[in-house]
């Protein structure tokens, strides 16, 4: 169904019908000039925008728009967590052009809300407009904590640990397995536009006869950790039921080097950590050997892991050590220590934040 057939009213009326809140504080959702949200017992609100652009955020070549819904969000809530905070709230805009049908949105609302249902936060708006260059999605997440409970990223004190939920690395080895198997398949199309001659009713014969297999044998991990990313609520859980509460946090988007230099440079603070000590699971390094890639390079810059970066005190040693998928890579130093790799064989390299870095020149 062409969205045109419905207008944008009626497509608001048909993405929102599903919706139901989770939250007492959830006073009014979908459907006026606001969304009303009240909190009381001395909760902080918390808020986060996130713009996704296609081309520059994600390809429709390899990612469905389920899936596009599930990590829009998903990567939202991961910052709420990342300030040791409960996310509430959700509001959803989107610019899309022509080429998109009512089912194609439909679709990214699926993904947004099974995304939401996970972590119980409330869609209560947002907005929708047309756009000339595909799609544009923009989303703001609200969520609550105590004043005493958030944890920001300039806490880091020197002899605090360094720790990591997770693996990684993944996220950015099934990125490289998506664009390599984009590039075959566009080469088949060129060579079928080659072999049709300008002749649009041959060319699109040959199309129809196109069987493209992408060669994923056993990298569903990597994959899954690209187009399907997870928020840490998990870790966020298990930390509160350890009685630890981090002294910095950042959720690993852009890279490990990046967010860790962010975590010692708000703290006035240097950083010791140890390339052995990070965690790497085994789809990942054999896809990097593939590649011919150097392994600690892709964990240390590959970015969209959306894993928590975290300092604790050193007496929590022990409480981090019984963890389930938490990793203790290193230690917080003084600044004037530098922020230092510590190679396997024992050289150390200073640590240079390379991630994602959009506005970059480069």
């Amino acid at each position: 169904m062409n969205i045109s057939e419905i207008g944008e009213f009626g497509l608001i009326e048909r993405l929102s019908k599903d919706i139901k809140t989770h939250n007492s504080s959830t006073l009014k959702g979908i459907g006026d000039d606001c969304a009303v949200i009240a909190y009381d017992n001395g909760m902080q609100t918390l808020v986060t925008t996130d713009l996704l652009m296609q081309g520059i955020h994600f390809d429709l070549t390899y990612i469905d728009l389920q899936h596009l819904g599930y990590k829009s969000a998903m990567v939202n809530i991961s910052d709420i967590f990342a300030m040791n905070a409960t996310p509430r709230q959700m509001t959803v805009s989107i610019a899309l052009s022509k080429s998109f049908t009512v089912e194609n949105i439909e679709a990214f609302y699926k993904g947004l809300r099974l995304a939401c249902d996970k972590w119980n936060v409330d869609i209560v708006g947002g907005d929708t407009t047309s756009s000339m260059t595909g799609l544009a999605i923009s989303i703001t997440c609200i969520g609550e904590a105590r004043k005493e409970d958030i944890v920001m990223r300039n806490g880091a004190k020197d002899t605090d640990l360094i720790c990591v939920s997770g693996d990684l690395g993944a996220a950015y080895m099934g990125l490289q397995l998506l664009e390599r198997e984009k590039t075959v398949y566009y080469q088949q199309l060129q060579e079928i536009k080659k072999q049709a001659k300008g002749n649009a009713e041959e060319y699109n014969r040959r199309l129809s006869q196109l069987q493209f297999d992408p060669d994923f044998a056993g990298k569903e991990y990597l994959l899954e950790r690209q187009i399907k990313p997870e928020a840490r609520g998990d870790i966020i859980r298990q930390l509160r039921e350890n009685g630890i509460k981090p002294t910095a946090m950042i959720d690993i988007s852009d890279g490990l080097s990046s967010e860790l230099m962010h975590i010692c440079k708000q703290s006035g603070c240097g950083c010791r950590i140890f390339e052995k000590n990070i965690p790497i699971d085994y789809q990942t390094a054999v896809t990097a050997e593939e590649f011919n890639m150097n392994l600690t390079t892709c964990a240390l810059n590959g970015g969209e892991d959306y894993e928590l970066l975290f300092t604790v005190p050193i007496g929590d040693l022990s409480k981090i050590e019984s963890m389930d998928n938490v990793k203790l890579i290193g230690h917080i130093t003084k600044k004037e220590f530098g922020n230092i790799l510590v190679t396997r064989d024992n050289n150390e390299f200073e640590l240079k934040a390379q991630g994602w870095n959009p506005l970059k020149k480069g």
